[in-house]
């Protein structure tokens, strides 16, 4: 199966949805923060497809298909954040992609309500991850972010992940940059990781009254080729 990586379009989004949705369903954080009694998966949907729409202009978002499927099926997803040093200024265009996915996630919660997310759980995690990513993040000159990585079900096991990862991580080996995520799933997810370089970091808890979630934060440094090493 001659697997590509390809850039995000408007015709991969219906199936990047469906990826998302499938692969995440027993994530740990997922079952934190929503309440799977009066979890809304439409408006999930909705919530993931203007996040896609944003990630096609503001961030690294790219699918894996199967260059000999004519269905052009969507097996895995992968989103980065590029890197951005803390204290360069704000572009306008960055200015102007939080305001419109501000108003585009207004209009979403007016129309379907919050869709069984914990909101106050939402914010403790969102301080939780701002605190550990002040302290983890000490280069100036930026991470990129890995803010998801997923692959179907039934499409695992076959080196999918890896590509989607391997994608970015190439291009942070060549510009010597150090890449981070986080996940709440740490078996396997942490010796999968691990494989393709990223070492633990912080478990950054994320506590509501004693009901909580822990996830891990991962950073990779830059892998020096042959080439920088001989030299």
């Amino acid at each position: 199966m001659p697997t590509q990586v390809l850039p995000l379009t408007e015709e991969d989004i219906p199936g990047a949805i469906s990826c998302i949705q499938r692969a995440f369903a027993d994530d740990p954080y997922n079952h934190w923060v929503f309440d799977r009694s009066t979890f809304d998966s439409n408006r999930n949907a909705v919530s993931l497809g203007i996040r896609c729409r944003w990630g096609m202009k503001h961030a690294l978002f790219h699918v894996a298909k199967d260059s000999d499927d004519a269905e052009s099926k969507v097996l895995g997803v992968a989103c980065w954040l590029p890197p951005r040093s803390p204290s360069a200024p704000q572009t306008w265009t960055e200015w102007g992609g939080e305001w419109w996915l501000w108003y585009e996630q207004v209009k979403m919660n007016l129309r379907y309500g919050r869709g069984g997310l914990n909101v106050e759980r939402y914010y403790i995690w969102k301080s939780s991850q701002a605190a550990a990513q002040k302290e983890i993040w000490t280069d100036e000159t930026g991470y990129y972010f890995c803010n998801i990585v997923t692959v179907l079900p039934e499409a695992q096991g076959k080196g999918i992940g890896k590509l989607l990862f391997k994608h970015v991580t190439d291009s942070a080996d060549r510009e010597g940059r150090t890449c981070y995520l986080e996940s709440s799933r740490a078996v396997p997810n942490k010796a999968i990781y691990e494989k393709m370089g990223f070492r633990p970091a912080k478990e950054m808890v994320c506590d509501d009254q004693g009901e909580g979630i822990t996830l891990f934060c991962m950073t990779r440094e830059p892998v020096k080729n042959a080439e920088t090493l001989a030299g």
